[in-house]
């Protein structure tokens, strides 16, 4: 695949964008890092999704078991239980949606209701059924670099060149998609900001991003809230900067991801990200760049 590939199937109004593109975050759960549970009652969810839709968001991300560091699992009938009505009530409302799941079953049911995106922070790794699921459903899916689950990852910051090792494993990835029957247009990449990388190891993913996005294809980065970012913008005592004023350094990053090249980019607060997206993009227009951010021609929840 070209740098610069689409996944598909999405909407035109999403492959023929121009730019990068912007996913929303809707967190339906109790505990999670960056709103503590705001969204969790399923019609505050959907308000909140709709609310995105309105800030510029381009697709929305509906999750139900968190995946903050220490995080422990829940069980996979609450999972749906939260996840199901949100994803089929913002369809209904005209919604690009993606289910964000280890766990076939949850995808499976997602997709049915309407999904058109499957964003596994494992990579498959969590649950056997996944890529086959995959196959199946012929919904695009989101393979991000993952090497345990949250209550483990952070012990598994161990890299001799982040870049290169988590370039090969996902390489590893996509080499087990192919084998499934999971077509090279579904697939979109992740490097896994925070996973497994509680810190530095971040930067050098996002400083040599046209890298992972020289590797053929489509790449999402999600950067949003992150604790590295919360200890870039540390307090002169060195308390970490709370998730809430994180949005500033997540919209920068936005605009620079997008200037290398990203897909999309996955954030919380979606306004000041759907506007650096644009930034971005007629930056690049202007200096020459036809491809724009958004594939125009021919790439810790």
């Amino acid at each position: 695949m070209s740098t610069g590939a689409r996944p598909a199937p999405l909407p035109e109004h999403l492959t023929g964008a121009g730019r990068t593109l912007v996913m929303g975050v809707v967190n339906v759960t109790p505990d999670s890092f960056s709103d503590g549970g705001r969204w969790f009652a399923p019609a505050a969810a959907v308000a909140h999704g709709l609310t995105l839709v309105e800030a510029g968001a381009d697709l929305l991300d509906v999750g139900g078991e968190s995946t903050r560091p220490g995080a422990r699992r829940v069980a996979v009938e609450d999972e749906l239980e939260r996840v199901l009505p949100v994803v089929a009530e913002l369809v209904e409302r005209g919604a690009t949606v993606s289910v964000d799941t280890t766990r076939a079953v949850v995808a499976r049911e997602a997709v049915a209701r309407g999904a058109s995106i499957v964003n596994d922070v494992s990579g498959g790794l969590a649950d056997d059924a996944m890529l086959a699921t995959v196959a199946e459903t012929g919904a695009v899916y989101v393979a991000m670099h993952w090497r345990g689950h949250a209550d483990v990852m952070d012990a598994r910051d161990d890299y001799d060149d982040v870049v290169a090792d988590v370039r090969r494993e996902l390489a590893q990835r996509v080499d087990a998609l192919r084998a499934a029957g999971v077509r090279d247009e579904q697939v979109v990449l992740d490097p896994g900001l925070g996973f497994a990388k509680p810190g530095a190891s971040n930067w050098p993913l996002l400083a040599r991003l046209p890298e992972l996005v020289a590797d053929g294809f489509p790449v999402l980065v999600g950067a949003s809230r992150k604790r590295f970012l919360g200890h870039l913008l540390a307090r002169p005592d060195g308390t970490p900067a709370p998730p809430l004023a994180r949005d500033g350094a997540t919209a920068a990053v936005s605009a620079l991801a997008a200037a290398a090249g990203a897909w999309c980019v996955r954030v919380h607060e979606v306004a000041g990200s759907a506007d650096a997206v644009r930034v971005a993009a007629a930056w690049r227009h202007a200096g020459g760049d036809a491809r724009g951010t958004g594939r125009t021609t021919g790439g810790e929840r």
